[in-house]
């Protein structure tokens, strides 16, 4: 159900009252933010959510807002297709311990991806590409590019990822495409929280996603669970589509993200993990470490680099 932004503070407020975990600390892997500054001489093509001011978003700007959060550990997700800004965010995210790993923006088609993907492979932040649009429509139905099940082929030999965003009917068709075409590929649809069906399409989402549930390389982010809608409000995805996708995934497969600094205008850092914190708060206390840091290593294979991150 929407939640105005009035509601949304109200409830954000009561949960800031009784935090959950109080009593024994689960560690935090935020799993998804964006590294930006539009500074930079040659300006960004991204430079955070639209109806905000550019956001100046760097370790040193992300540390002060985690603060007290228990996010021990981060990994970044380009939001730029500007290939030499892989190595801008690999350089800023090697900067800072608290940077565990980095998925960067690699078009799995083109001809030159084998030397651009073994080339940043090289560092030992990197973990994957986030890339989207695998598909283009021939007589009306949708297919792989060309050159694209290669490419998915030679990533999936490497045990990276390929991020997908932000979710539609059209995307979790793509990501069902893209791992028929290498089944061994790990696919992590961000976001998934934000697709909420209409009563005329709750059956095709009802049917997508029991088919992804049946590939165990499939998985989803618990991110953006409150994000804006068309009217450019403040919503929140009801609990109980968090419990179907809990349900139709199971706890092994699910991350927590933020979304900074996507995030900005619509949830503070703090208010977003209080939120998962209190719904986690229900369940098992394994099934709450798998989703705030576990998962993450397993399917990043992020490994330490500050005594405070678990592993």
């Amino acid at each position: 159900m929407a939640m105005r932004r009035r509601a949304f503070l109200a409830g954000a407020a009561a949960l800031a009252a009784t935090p959950a975990f109080a009593d024994s600390a689960i560690p935090v892997i935020d799993a998804h933010l964006h590294l930006v500054d539009p500074r930079r001489p040659q300006g960004v093509p991204w430079s955070g959510p639209r109806g905000q001011p550019p956001q100046i978003a760097l370790p040193q700007t992300y540390r002060p807002r985690i603060a007290g959060t228990g996010i021990t550990g981060a990994i970044v997700v380009e939001a730029s297709p500007w290939i030499e800004d892989n190595l801008w965010i690999l350089e800023r995210a090697q900067s800072d311990p608290l940077f565990v790993g980095v998925v960067g923006s690699l078009d799995p088609s083109h001809p030159e991806f084998p030397a651009y993907l073994e080339r940043f492979s090289k560092h030992p932040l990197w973990r994957g590409i986030r890339y989207a649009r695998v598909w283009t429509m021939e007589s009306g139905k949708p297919i792989l590019k060309p050159g694209m099940a290669d490419g998915l082929r030679r990533l999936a030999a490497t045990g990276q990822t390929l991020d997908m965003a932000n979710p539609s009917f059209d995307l979790l068709r793509g990501a069902l495409l893209a791992m028929d075409a290498a089944p061994d590929l790990k696919v992590v649809m961000d976001h998934m929280p934000s697709l909420g069906p209409a009563p005329a399409t709750q059956a095709l989402y009802n049917s997508l996603i029991a088919e992804l549930a049946q590939r165990p390389t499939f998985f989803i982010k618990l991110s953006q669970v409150m994000h804006k809608d068309a009217d450019n409000l403040t919503v929140t995805a009801p609990r109980e589509r968090l419990d179907y996708l809990m349900t139709a995934f199971g706890e092994d497969r699910v991350m927590f993200g933020t979304d900074w600094p996507n995030s900005v205008g619509t949830a503070t850092i703090p208010e977003a993990l209080r939120l998962m914190q209190d719904y986690f708060a229900g369940r098992p206390r394994a099934q709450a470490e798998k989703y705030f840091w576990r998962n993450s290593q397993a399917i990043y294979r992020w490994t330490r680099r500050d005594p405070a991150q678990p592993g």
